[in-house]
């Protein structure tokens, strides 16, 4: 007997390989199949996220105004007092001249006819009135927005199919609005409002412009926090430190703190920055912190990276000409990284802008009707705006909301396109 095993035959053989070749490829197939359902599986929920989104909100960006003149009685307005007169029920009872109807003896058409118009006629005949006392006695002509349910119906948004008790507007409001538009008094246009104006009580005059300017300054203020110290950091850890486990446990540390849940910073912050630092409740100042907070360990990990990426070569040539370690460093490494650690940075920026859970502890969701004075003014931004008016009742705020998203992903998309930008730039291939 031996122990060397019999030779194979050579069909044999053959026909095994061909098998094990056959299954290779058919596992190869199954892969390229599974990974092409899962980029379409995805590309099919961002369309739809996307598509719902703008069919929501597009319509915010189309504005119904009506051109009323309004003649101010000089019976009705104090020239001493201008302020007190009922600039709202003017302008009712000019819209109701224009329609050829006439009041009862209880105004109440007069009172119908102003929930279908905006309060902001009546403040700008009264700021025309302040500006001008000599209107008084004159017919003035104002420009502005329909209350927003009534722009709601010229969207279709408010049907006549629908049963009277079942919807704001009943049949003669609808009857008043569609005459108005057939003579020519209603006009639709770009709503430049939602751009210029910012958060108001009513929806037909609320806009984002608080919102733009509380989160850019809130992201300035994280820029400047996260960026320097996350790639100072970075270096230092990447290029000094010793390697030891002192090191090893802060290096496990940020990896941990790179996905601890973003509420969590938010509690720190309220402790710390509010509670103990006394910084003021809903600013830019503390929001811009907390952020940082927030966008650091991703700093210190991408700046890291882009560090590690920079051959070595490079390191020793710079050392065998003289050059010190530190000079070596900044003079060489980090210049040659700096690619990878903008991209990180305007990355993880972006990330910071749509976190909206930190921003809610400490206390960036009250009412801010105006544009933030300073970096230590109340203010809000995007994303808490968008939750605000989600929860709004009024019917026209959650159409705002949709348009209030799409501006805030354009927003996010002109940073991550400036990422691109920025590696496509400074790209380097060793």
């Amino acid at each position: 007997m031996t122990d060397a095993a019999l030779p194979i035959p050579a069909n044999d053989l053959r026909q095994a390989v061909e098998a094990r070749l056959k299954k290779r490829h058919a596992q190869e197939m199954r892969f390229r199949l599974y990974g092409r359902l899962a980029i379409i599986v995805a590309l099919t929920f961002l369309v739809l996220l996307i598509g719902r989104i703008v069919h929501q909100g597009y319509t915010t960006f189309i504005d119904y105004r009506i051109g009323v003149p309004v003649y101010l009685d000089p019976a009705r307005i104090d020239k001493a007092d201008p302020t007190g007169a009922n600039y709202d029920l003017m302008v009712s009872e000019a819209v109701l001249k224009k329609l050829g109807e006439q009041d009862d003896e209880f105004g109440r058409k007069a009172g119908k006819v102003a929930e279908i118009m905006s309060n902001d006629l009546g403040f700008q005949l009264l700021a025309k009135v302040r500006t001008d006392p000599s209107l008084i006695g004159q017919t003035v002509t104002v420009t502005g927005p329909l209350k927003s349910d009534a722009a709601l119906y010229f969207k279709g948004e408010i049907r006549r199919a629908i049963p009277q008790g079942e919807r704001k507007l009943d049949d003669q409001q609808l009857d008043w609005l569609d005459k108005l538009k057939a003579s020519g008094a209603v006009s639709s246009g770009f709503n430049f409002g939602f751009l210029t104006r910012s958060d108001s009580t009513e929806p037909e005059q609320a806009g984002v412009l608080g919102a733009i300017v509380g989160s850019a300054m809130m992201l300035l203020v994280t820029a400047l926090l996260a960026v320097p110290i996350g790639v100072l950091a970075a270096t230092y850890l990447e290029e000094f430190a010793p390697k030891n486990r002192w090191t090893d446990l802060i290096e496990v540390n940020i990896n941990n703190l790179a996905a601890v849940p973003s509420i969590v910073y938010g509690l720190l912050g309220l402790a710390v920055f509010i509670n103990w630092l006394a910084v003021p409740r809903s600013s830019p100042l503390v929001g811009g912190l907390v952020l940082a907070l927030m966008a650091l360990p991703t700093v210190i990990i991408a700046t890291r990276s882009a560090l590690k990426a920079v051959p070595p070569s490079i390191r020793e040539a710079a050392l065998g000409i003289g050059a010190s370690r530190t000079q070596t460093v900044f003079h060489h490494v980090l210049p040659l990284a700096m690619p990878g650690v903008m991209t990180g940075s305007i990355l993880s920026l972006a990330h910071a802008l749509g976190e909206t859970a930190p921003l809610l502890m400490i206390g960036m969701v009250s009412f801010v009707p105006g544009v933030p004075a300073g970096f230590t003014g109340a203010a809000t931004v995007l994303p808490v705006q968008v939750f605000i008016w989600e929860n709004a009742s009024e019917r026209g705020f959650h159409e705002r909301t949709a348009a209030a998203i799409i501006v805030l992903l354009v927003f996010m998309i002109v940073m991550n396109l400036a990422a691109i930008l920025v590696r496509r730039r400074f790209e380097r291939r060793w």
